[in-house]
């Protein structure tokens, strides 16, 4: 097994490992350690039955059974992410991170690659532990005290999903996107120990205490700094490609170049924790 750093602070990819296979304690000792040191893994050349991509994500807990996409047909555990040729909208677009509107956000998402469109559609990661980082220190005590809502109302609705052409058949019971969850702006990561920057543009609301108007500019501020280039990596995808990331330290984007082909993945959303600063 060979683990190669894709940029200076997130992503790398591993190679000699074959997932369809149960893996060993110190493979998956080796694959967790890169999981912990670089925010998202990445596979190549992986061939996966759904009950092989279920296997390997319950190596790493309890899967979360996605309340919203639309699931793979006798498998309720796998989300499908699908792009058809006609459609101009995508899924997941702009940076955020999953499930941060559940009081216990997800540990990371397993994403397999099945239609890839032959040019484009790459997934772009960045890391929010360069973000904080990088940011100063008056702004990194000015947020240690702060918390922000985070909600699905405004993501998964029905009014947003209304949008989506076919959004009936690629997301599922608008009317359960209730969830409302309060987290740290900082969080300490569960695993790595490190200080991570905790909103994001999808599901933020607020600040704890603060109104909309008065959060804005602030959270604008932080979405902005979160994705400067220095902080992100840039995944090409190829059908059998797998994608590993870590919620609680990262934030992802799909670019949305790829109009007039298939796009078509299957997503396995682990179980996480609460968050503490």
């Amino acid at each position: 097994m060979e683990v190669q750093p894709l940029s200076p602070n997130v992503g790398a990819e591993i190679s000699g490992v074959d997932l369809s296979k149960p893996l060993s304690d110190n493979e998956f000792g080796a694959i967790r350690q890169a999981f912990v040191d670089w925010g998202v893994v990445f596979f190549r050349d992986q061939t996966l039955s759904p009950e092989n991509h279920i296997a390997f994500a319950e190596r790493w807990g309890a899967i979360n059974i996605n309340r919203f996409f639309t699931p793979v047909a006798d498998y309720p555990m796998i989300a499908e992410v699908r792009k058809e040729p006609d459609q101009k909208k995508n899924i997941g677009s702009t940076w955020h991170t999953d499930h941060s509107y559940d009081q216990e956000p997800a540990l990371g998402s397993v994403l397999y690659a099945l239609e890839t469109p032959p040019v484009g559609g790459d997934t772009q990661f960045a890391s929010m532990y360069a973000a904080y980082d990088a940011l100063s220190e008056g702004m990194k005590e000015t947020l240690g005290g702060l918390k922000a809502w985070h909600s699905s109302r405004h993501v998964f609705g029905a009014d947003v999903v209304s949008l989506y052409e076919d959004g009936k058949r690629r997301f599922q019971n608008a009317e359960n996107a209730v969830q409302d969850a309060l987290h740290p702006v900082v969080i300490t990561h569960p695993l790595s120990g490190r200080k991570a920057l905790y909103v994001n543009a999808d599901f933020t609301v607020r600040f704890d205490g603060w109104t909309k108007e008065e959060s804005q500019p602030l959270l604008d501020f932080l979405y902005k700094h979160g994705r400067q280039p220095e902080f992100t990596c840039r995944f090409q995808w190829k059908p059998g490609s797998v994608a590993l990331w870590d919620n609680r330290c990262t934030w992802h984007c799909a670019l949305n170049d790829y109009h007039g082909h298939r796009r078509l993945m299957h997503r396995i959303t682990v179980e996480g924790e609460a968050l503490s600063a």
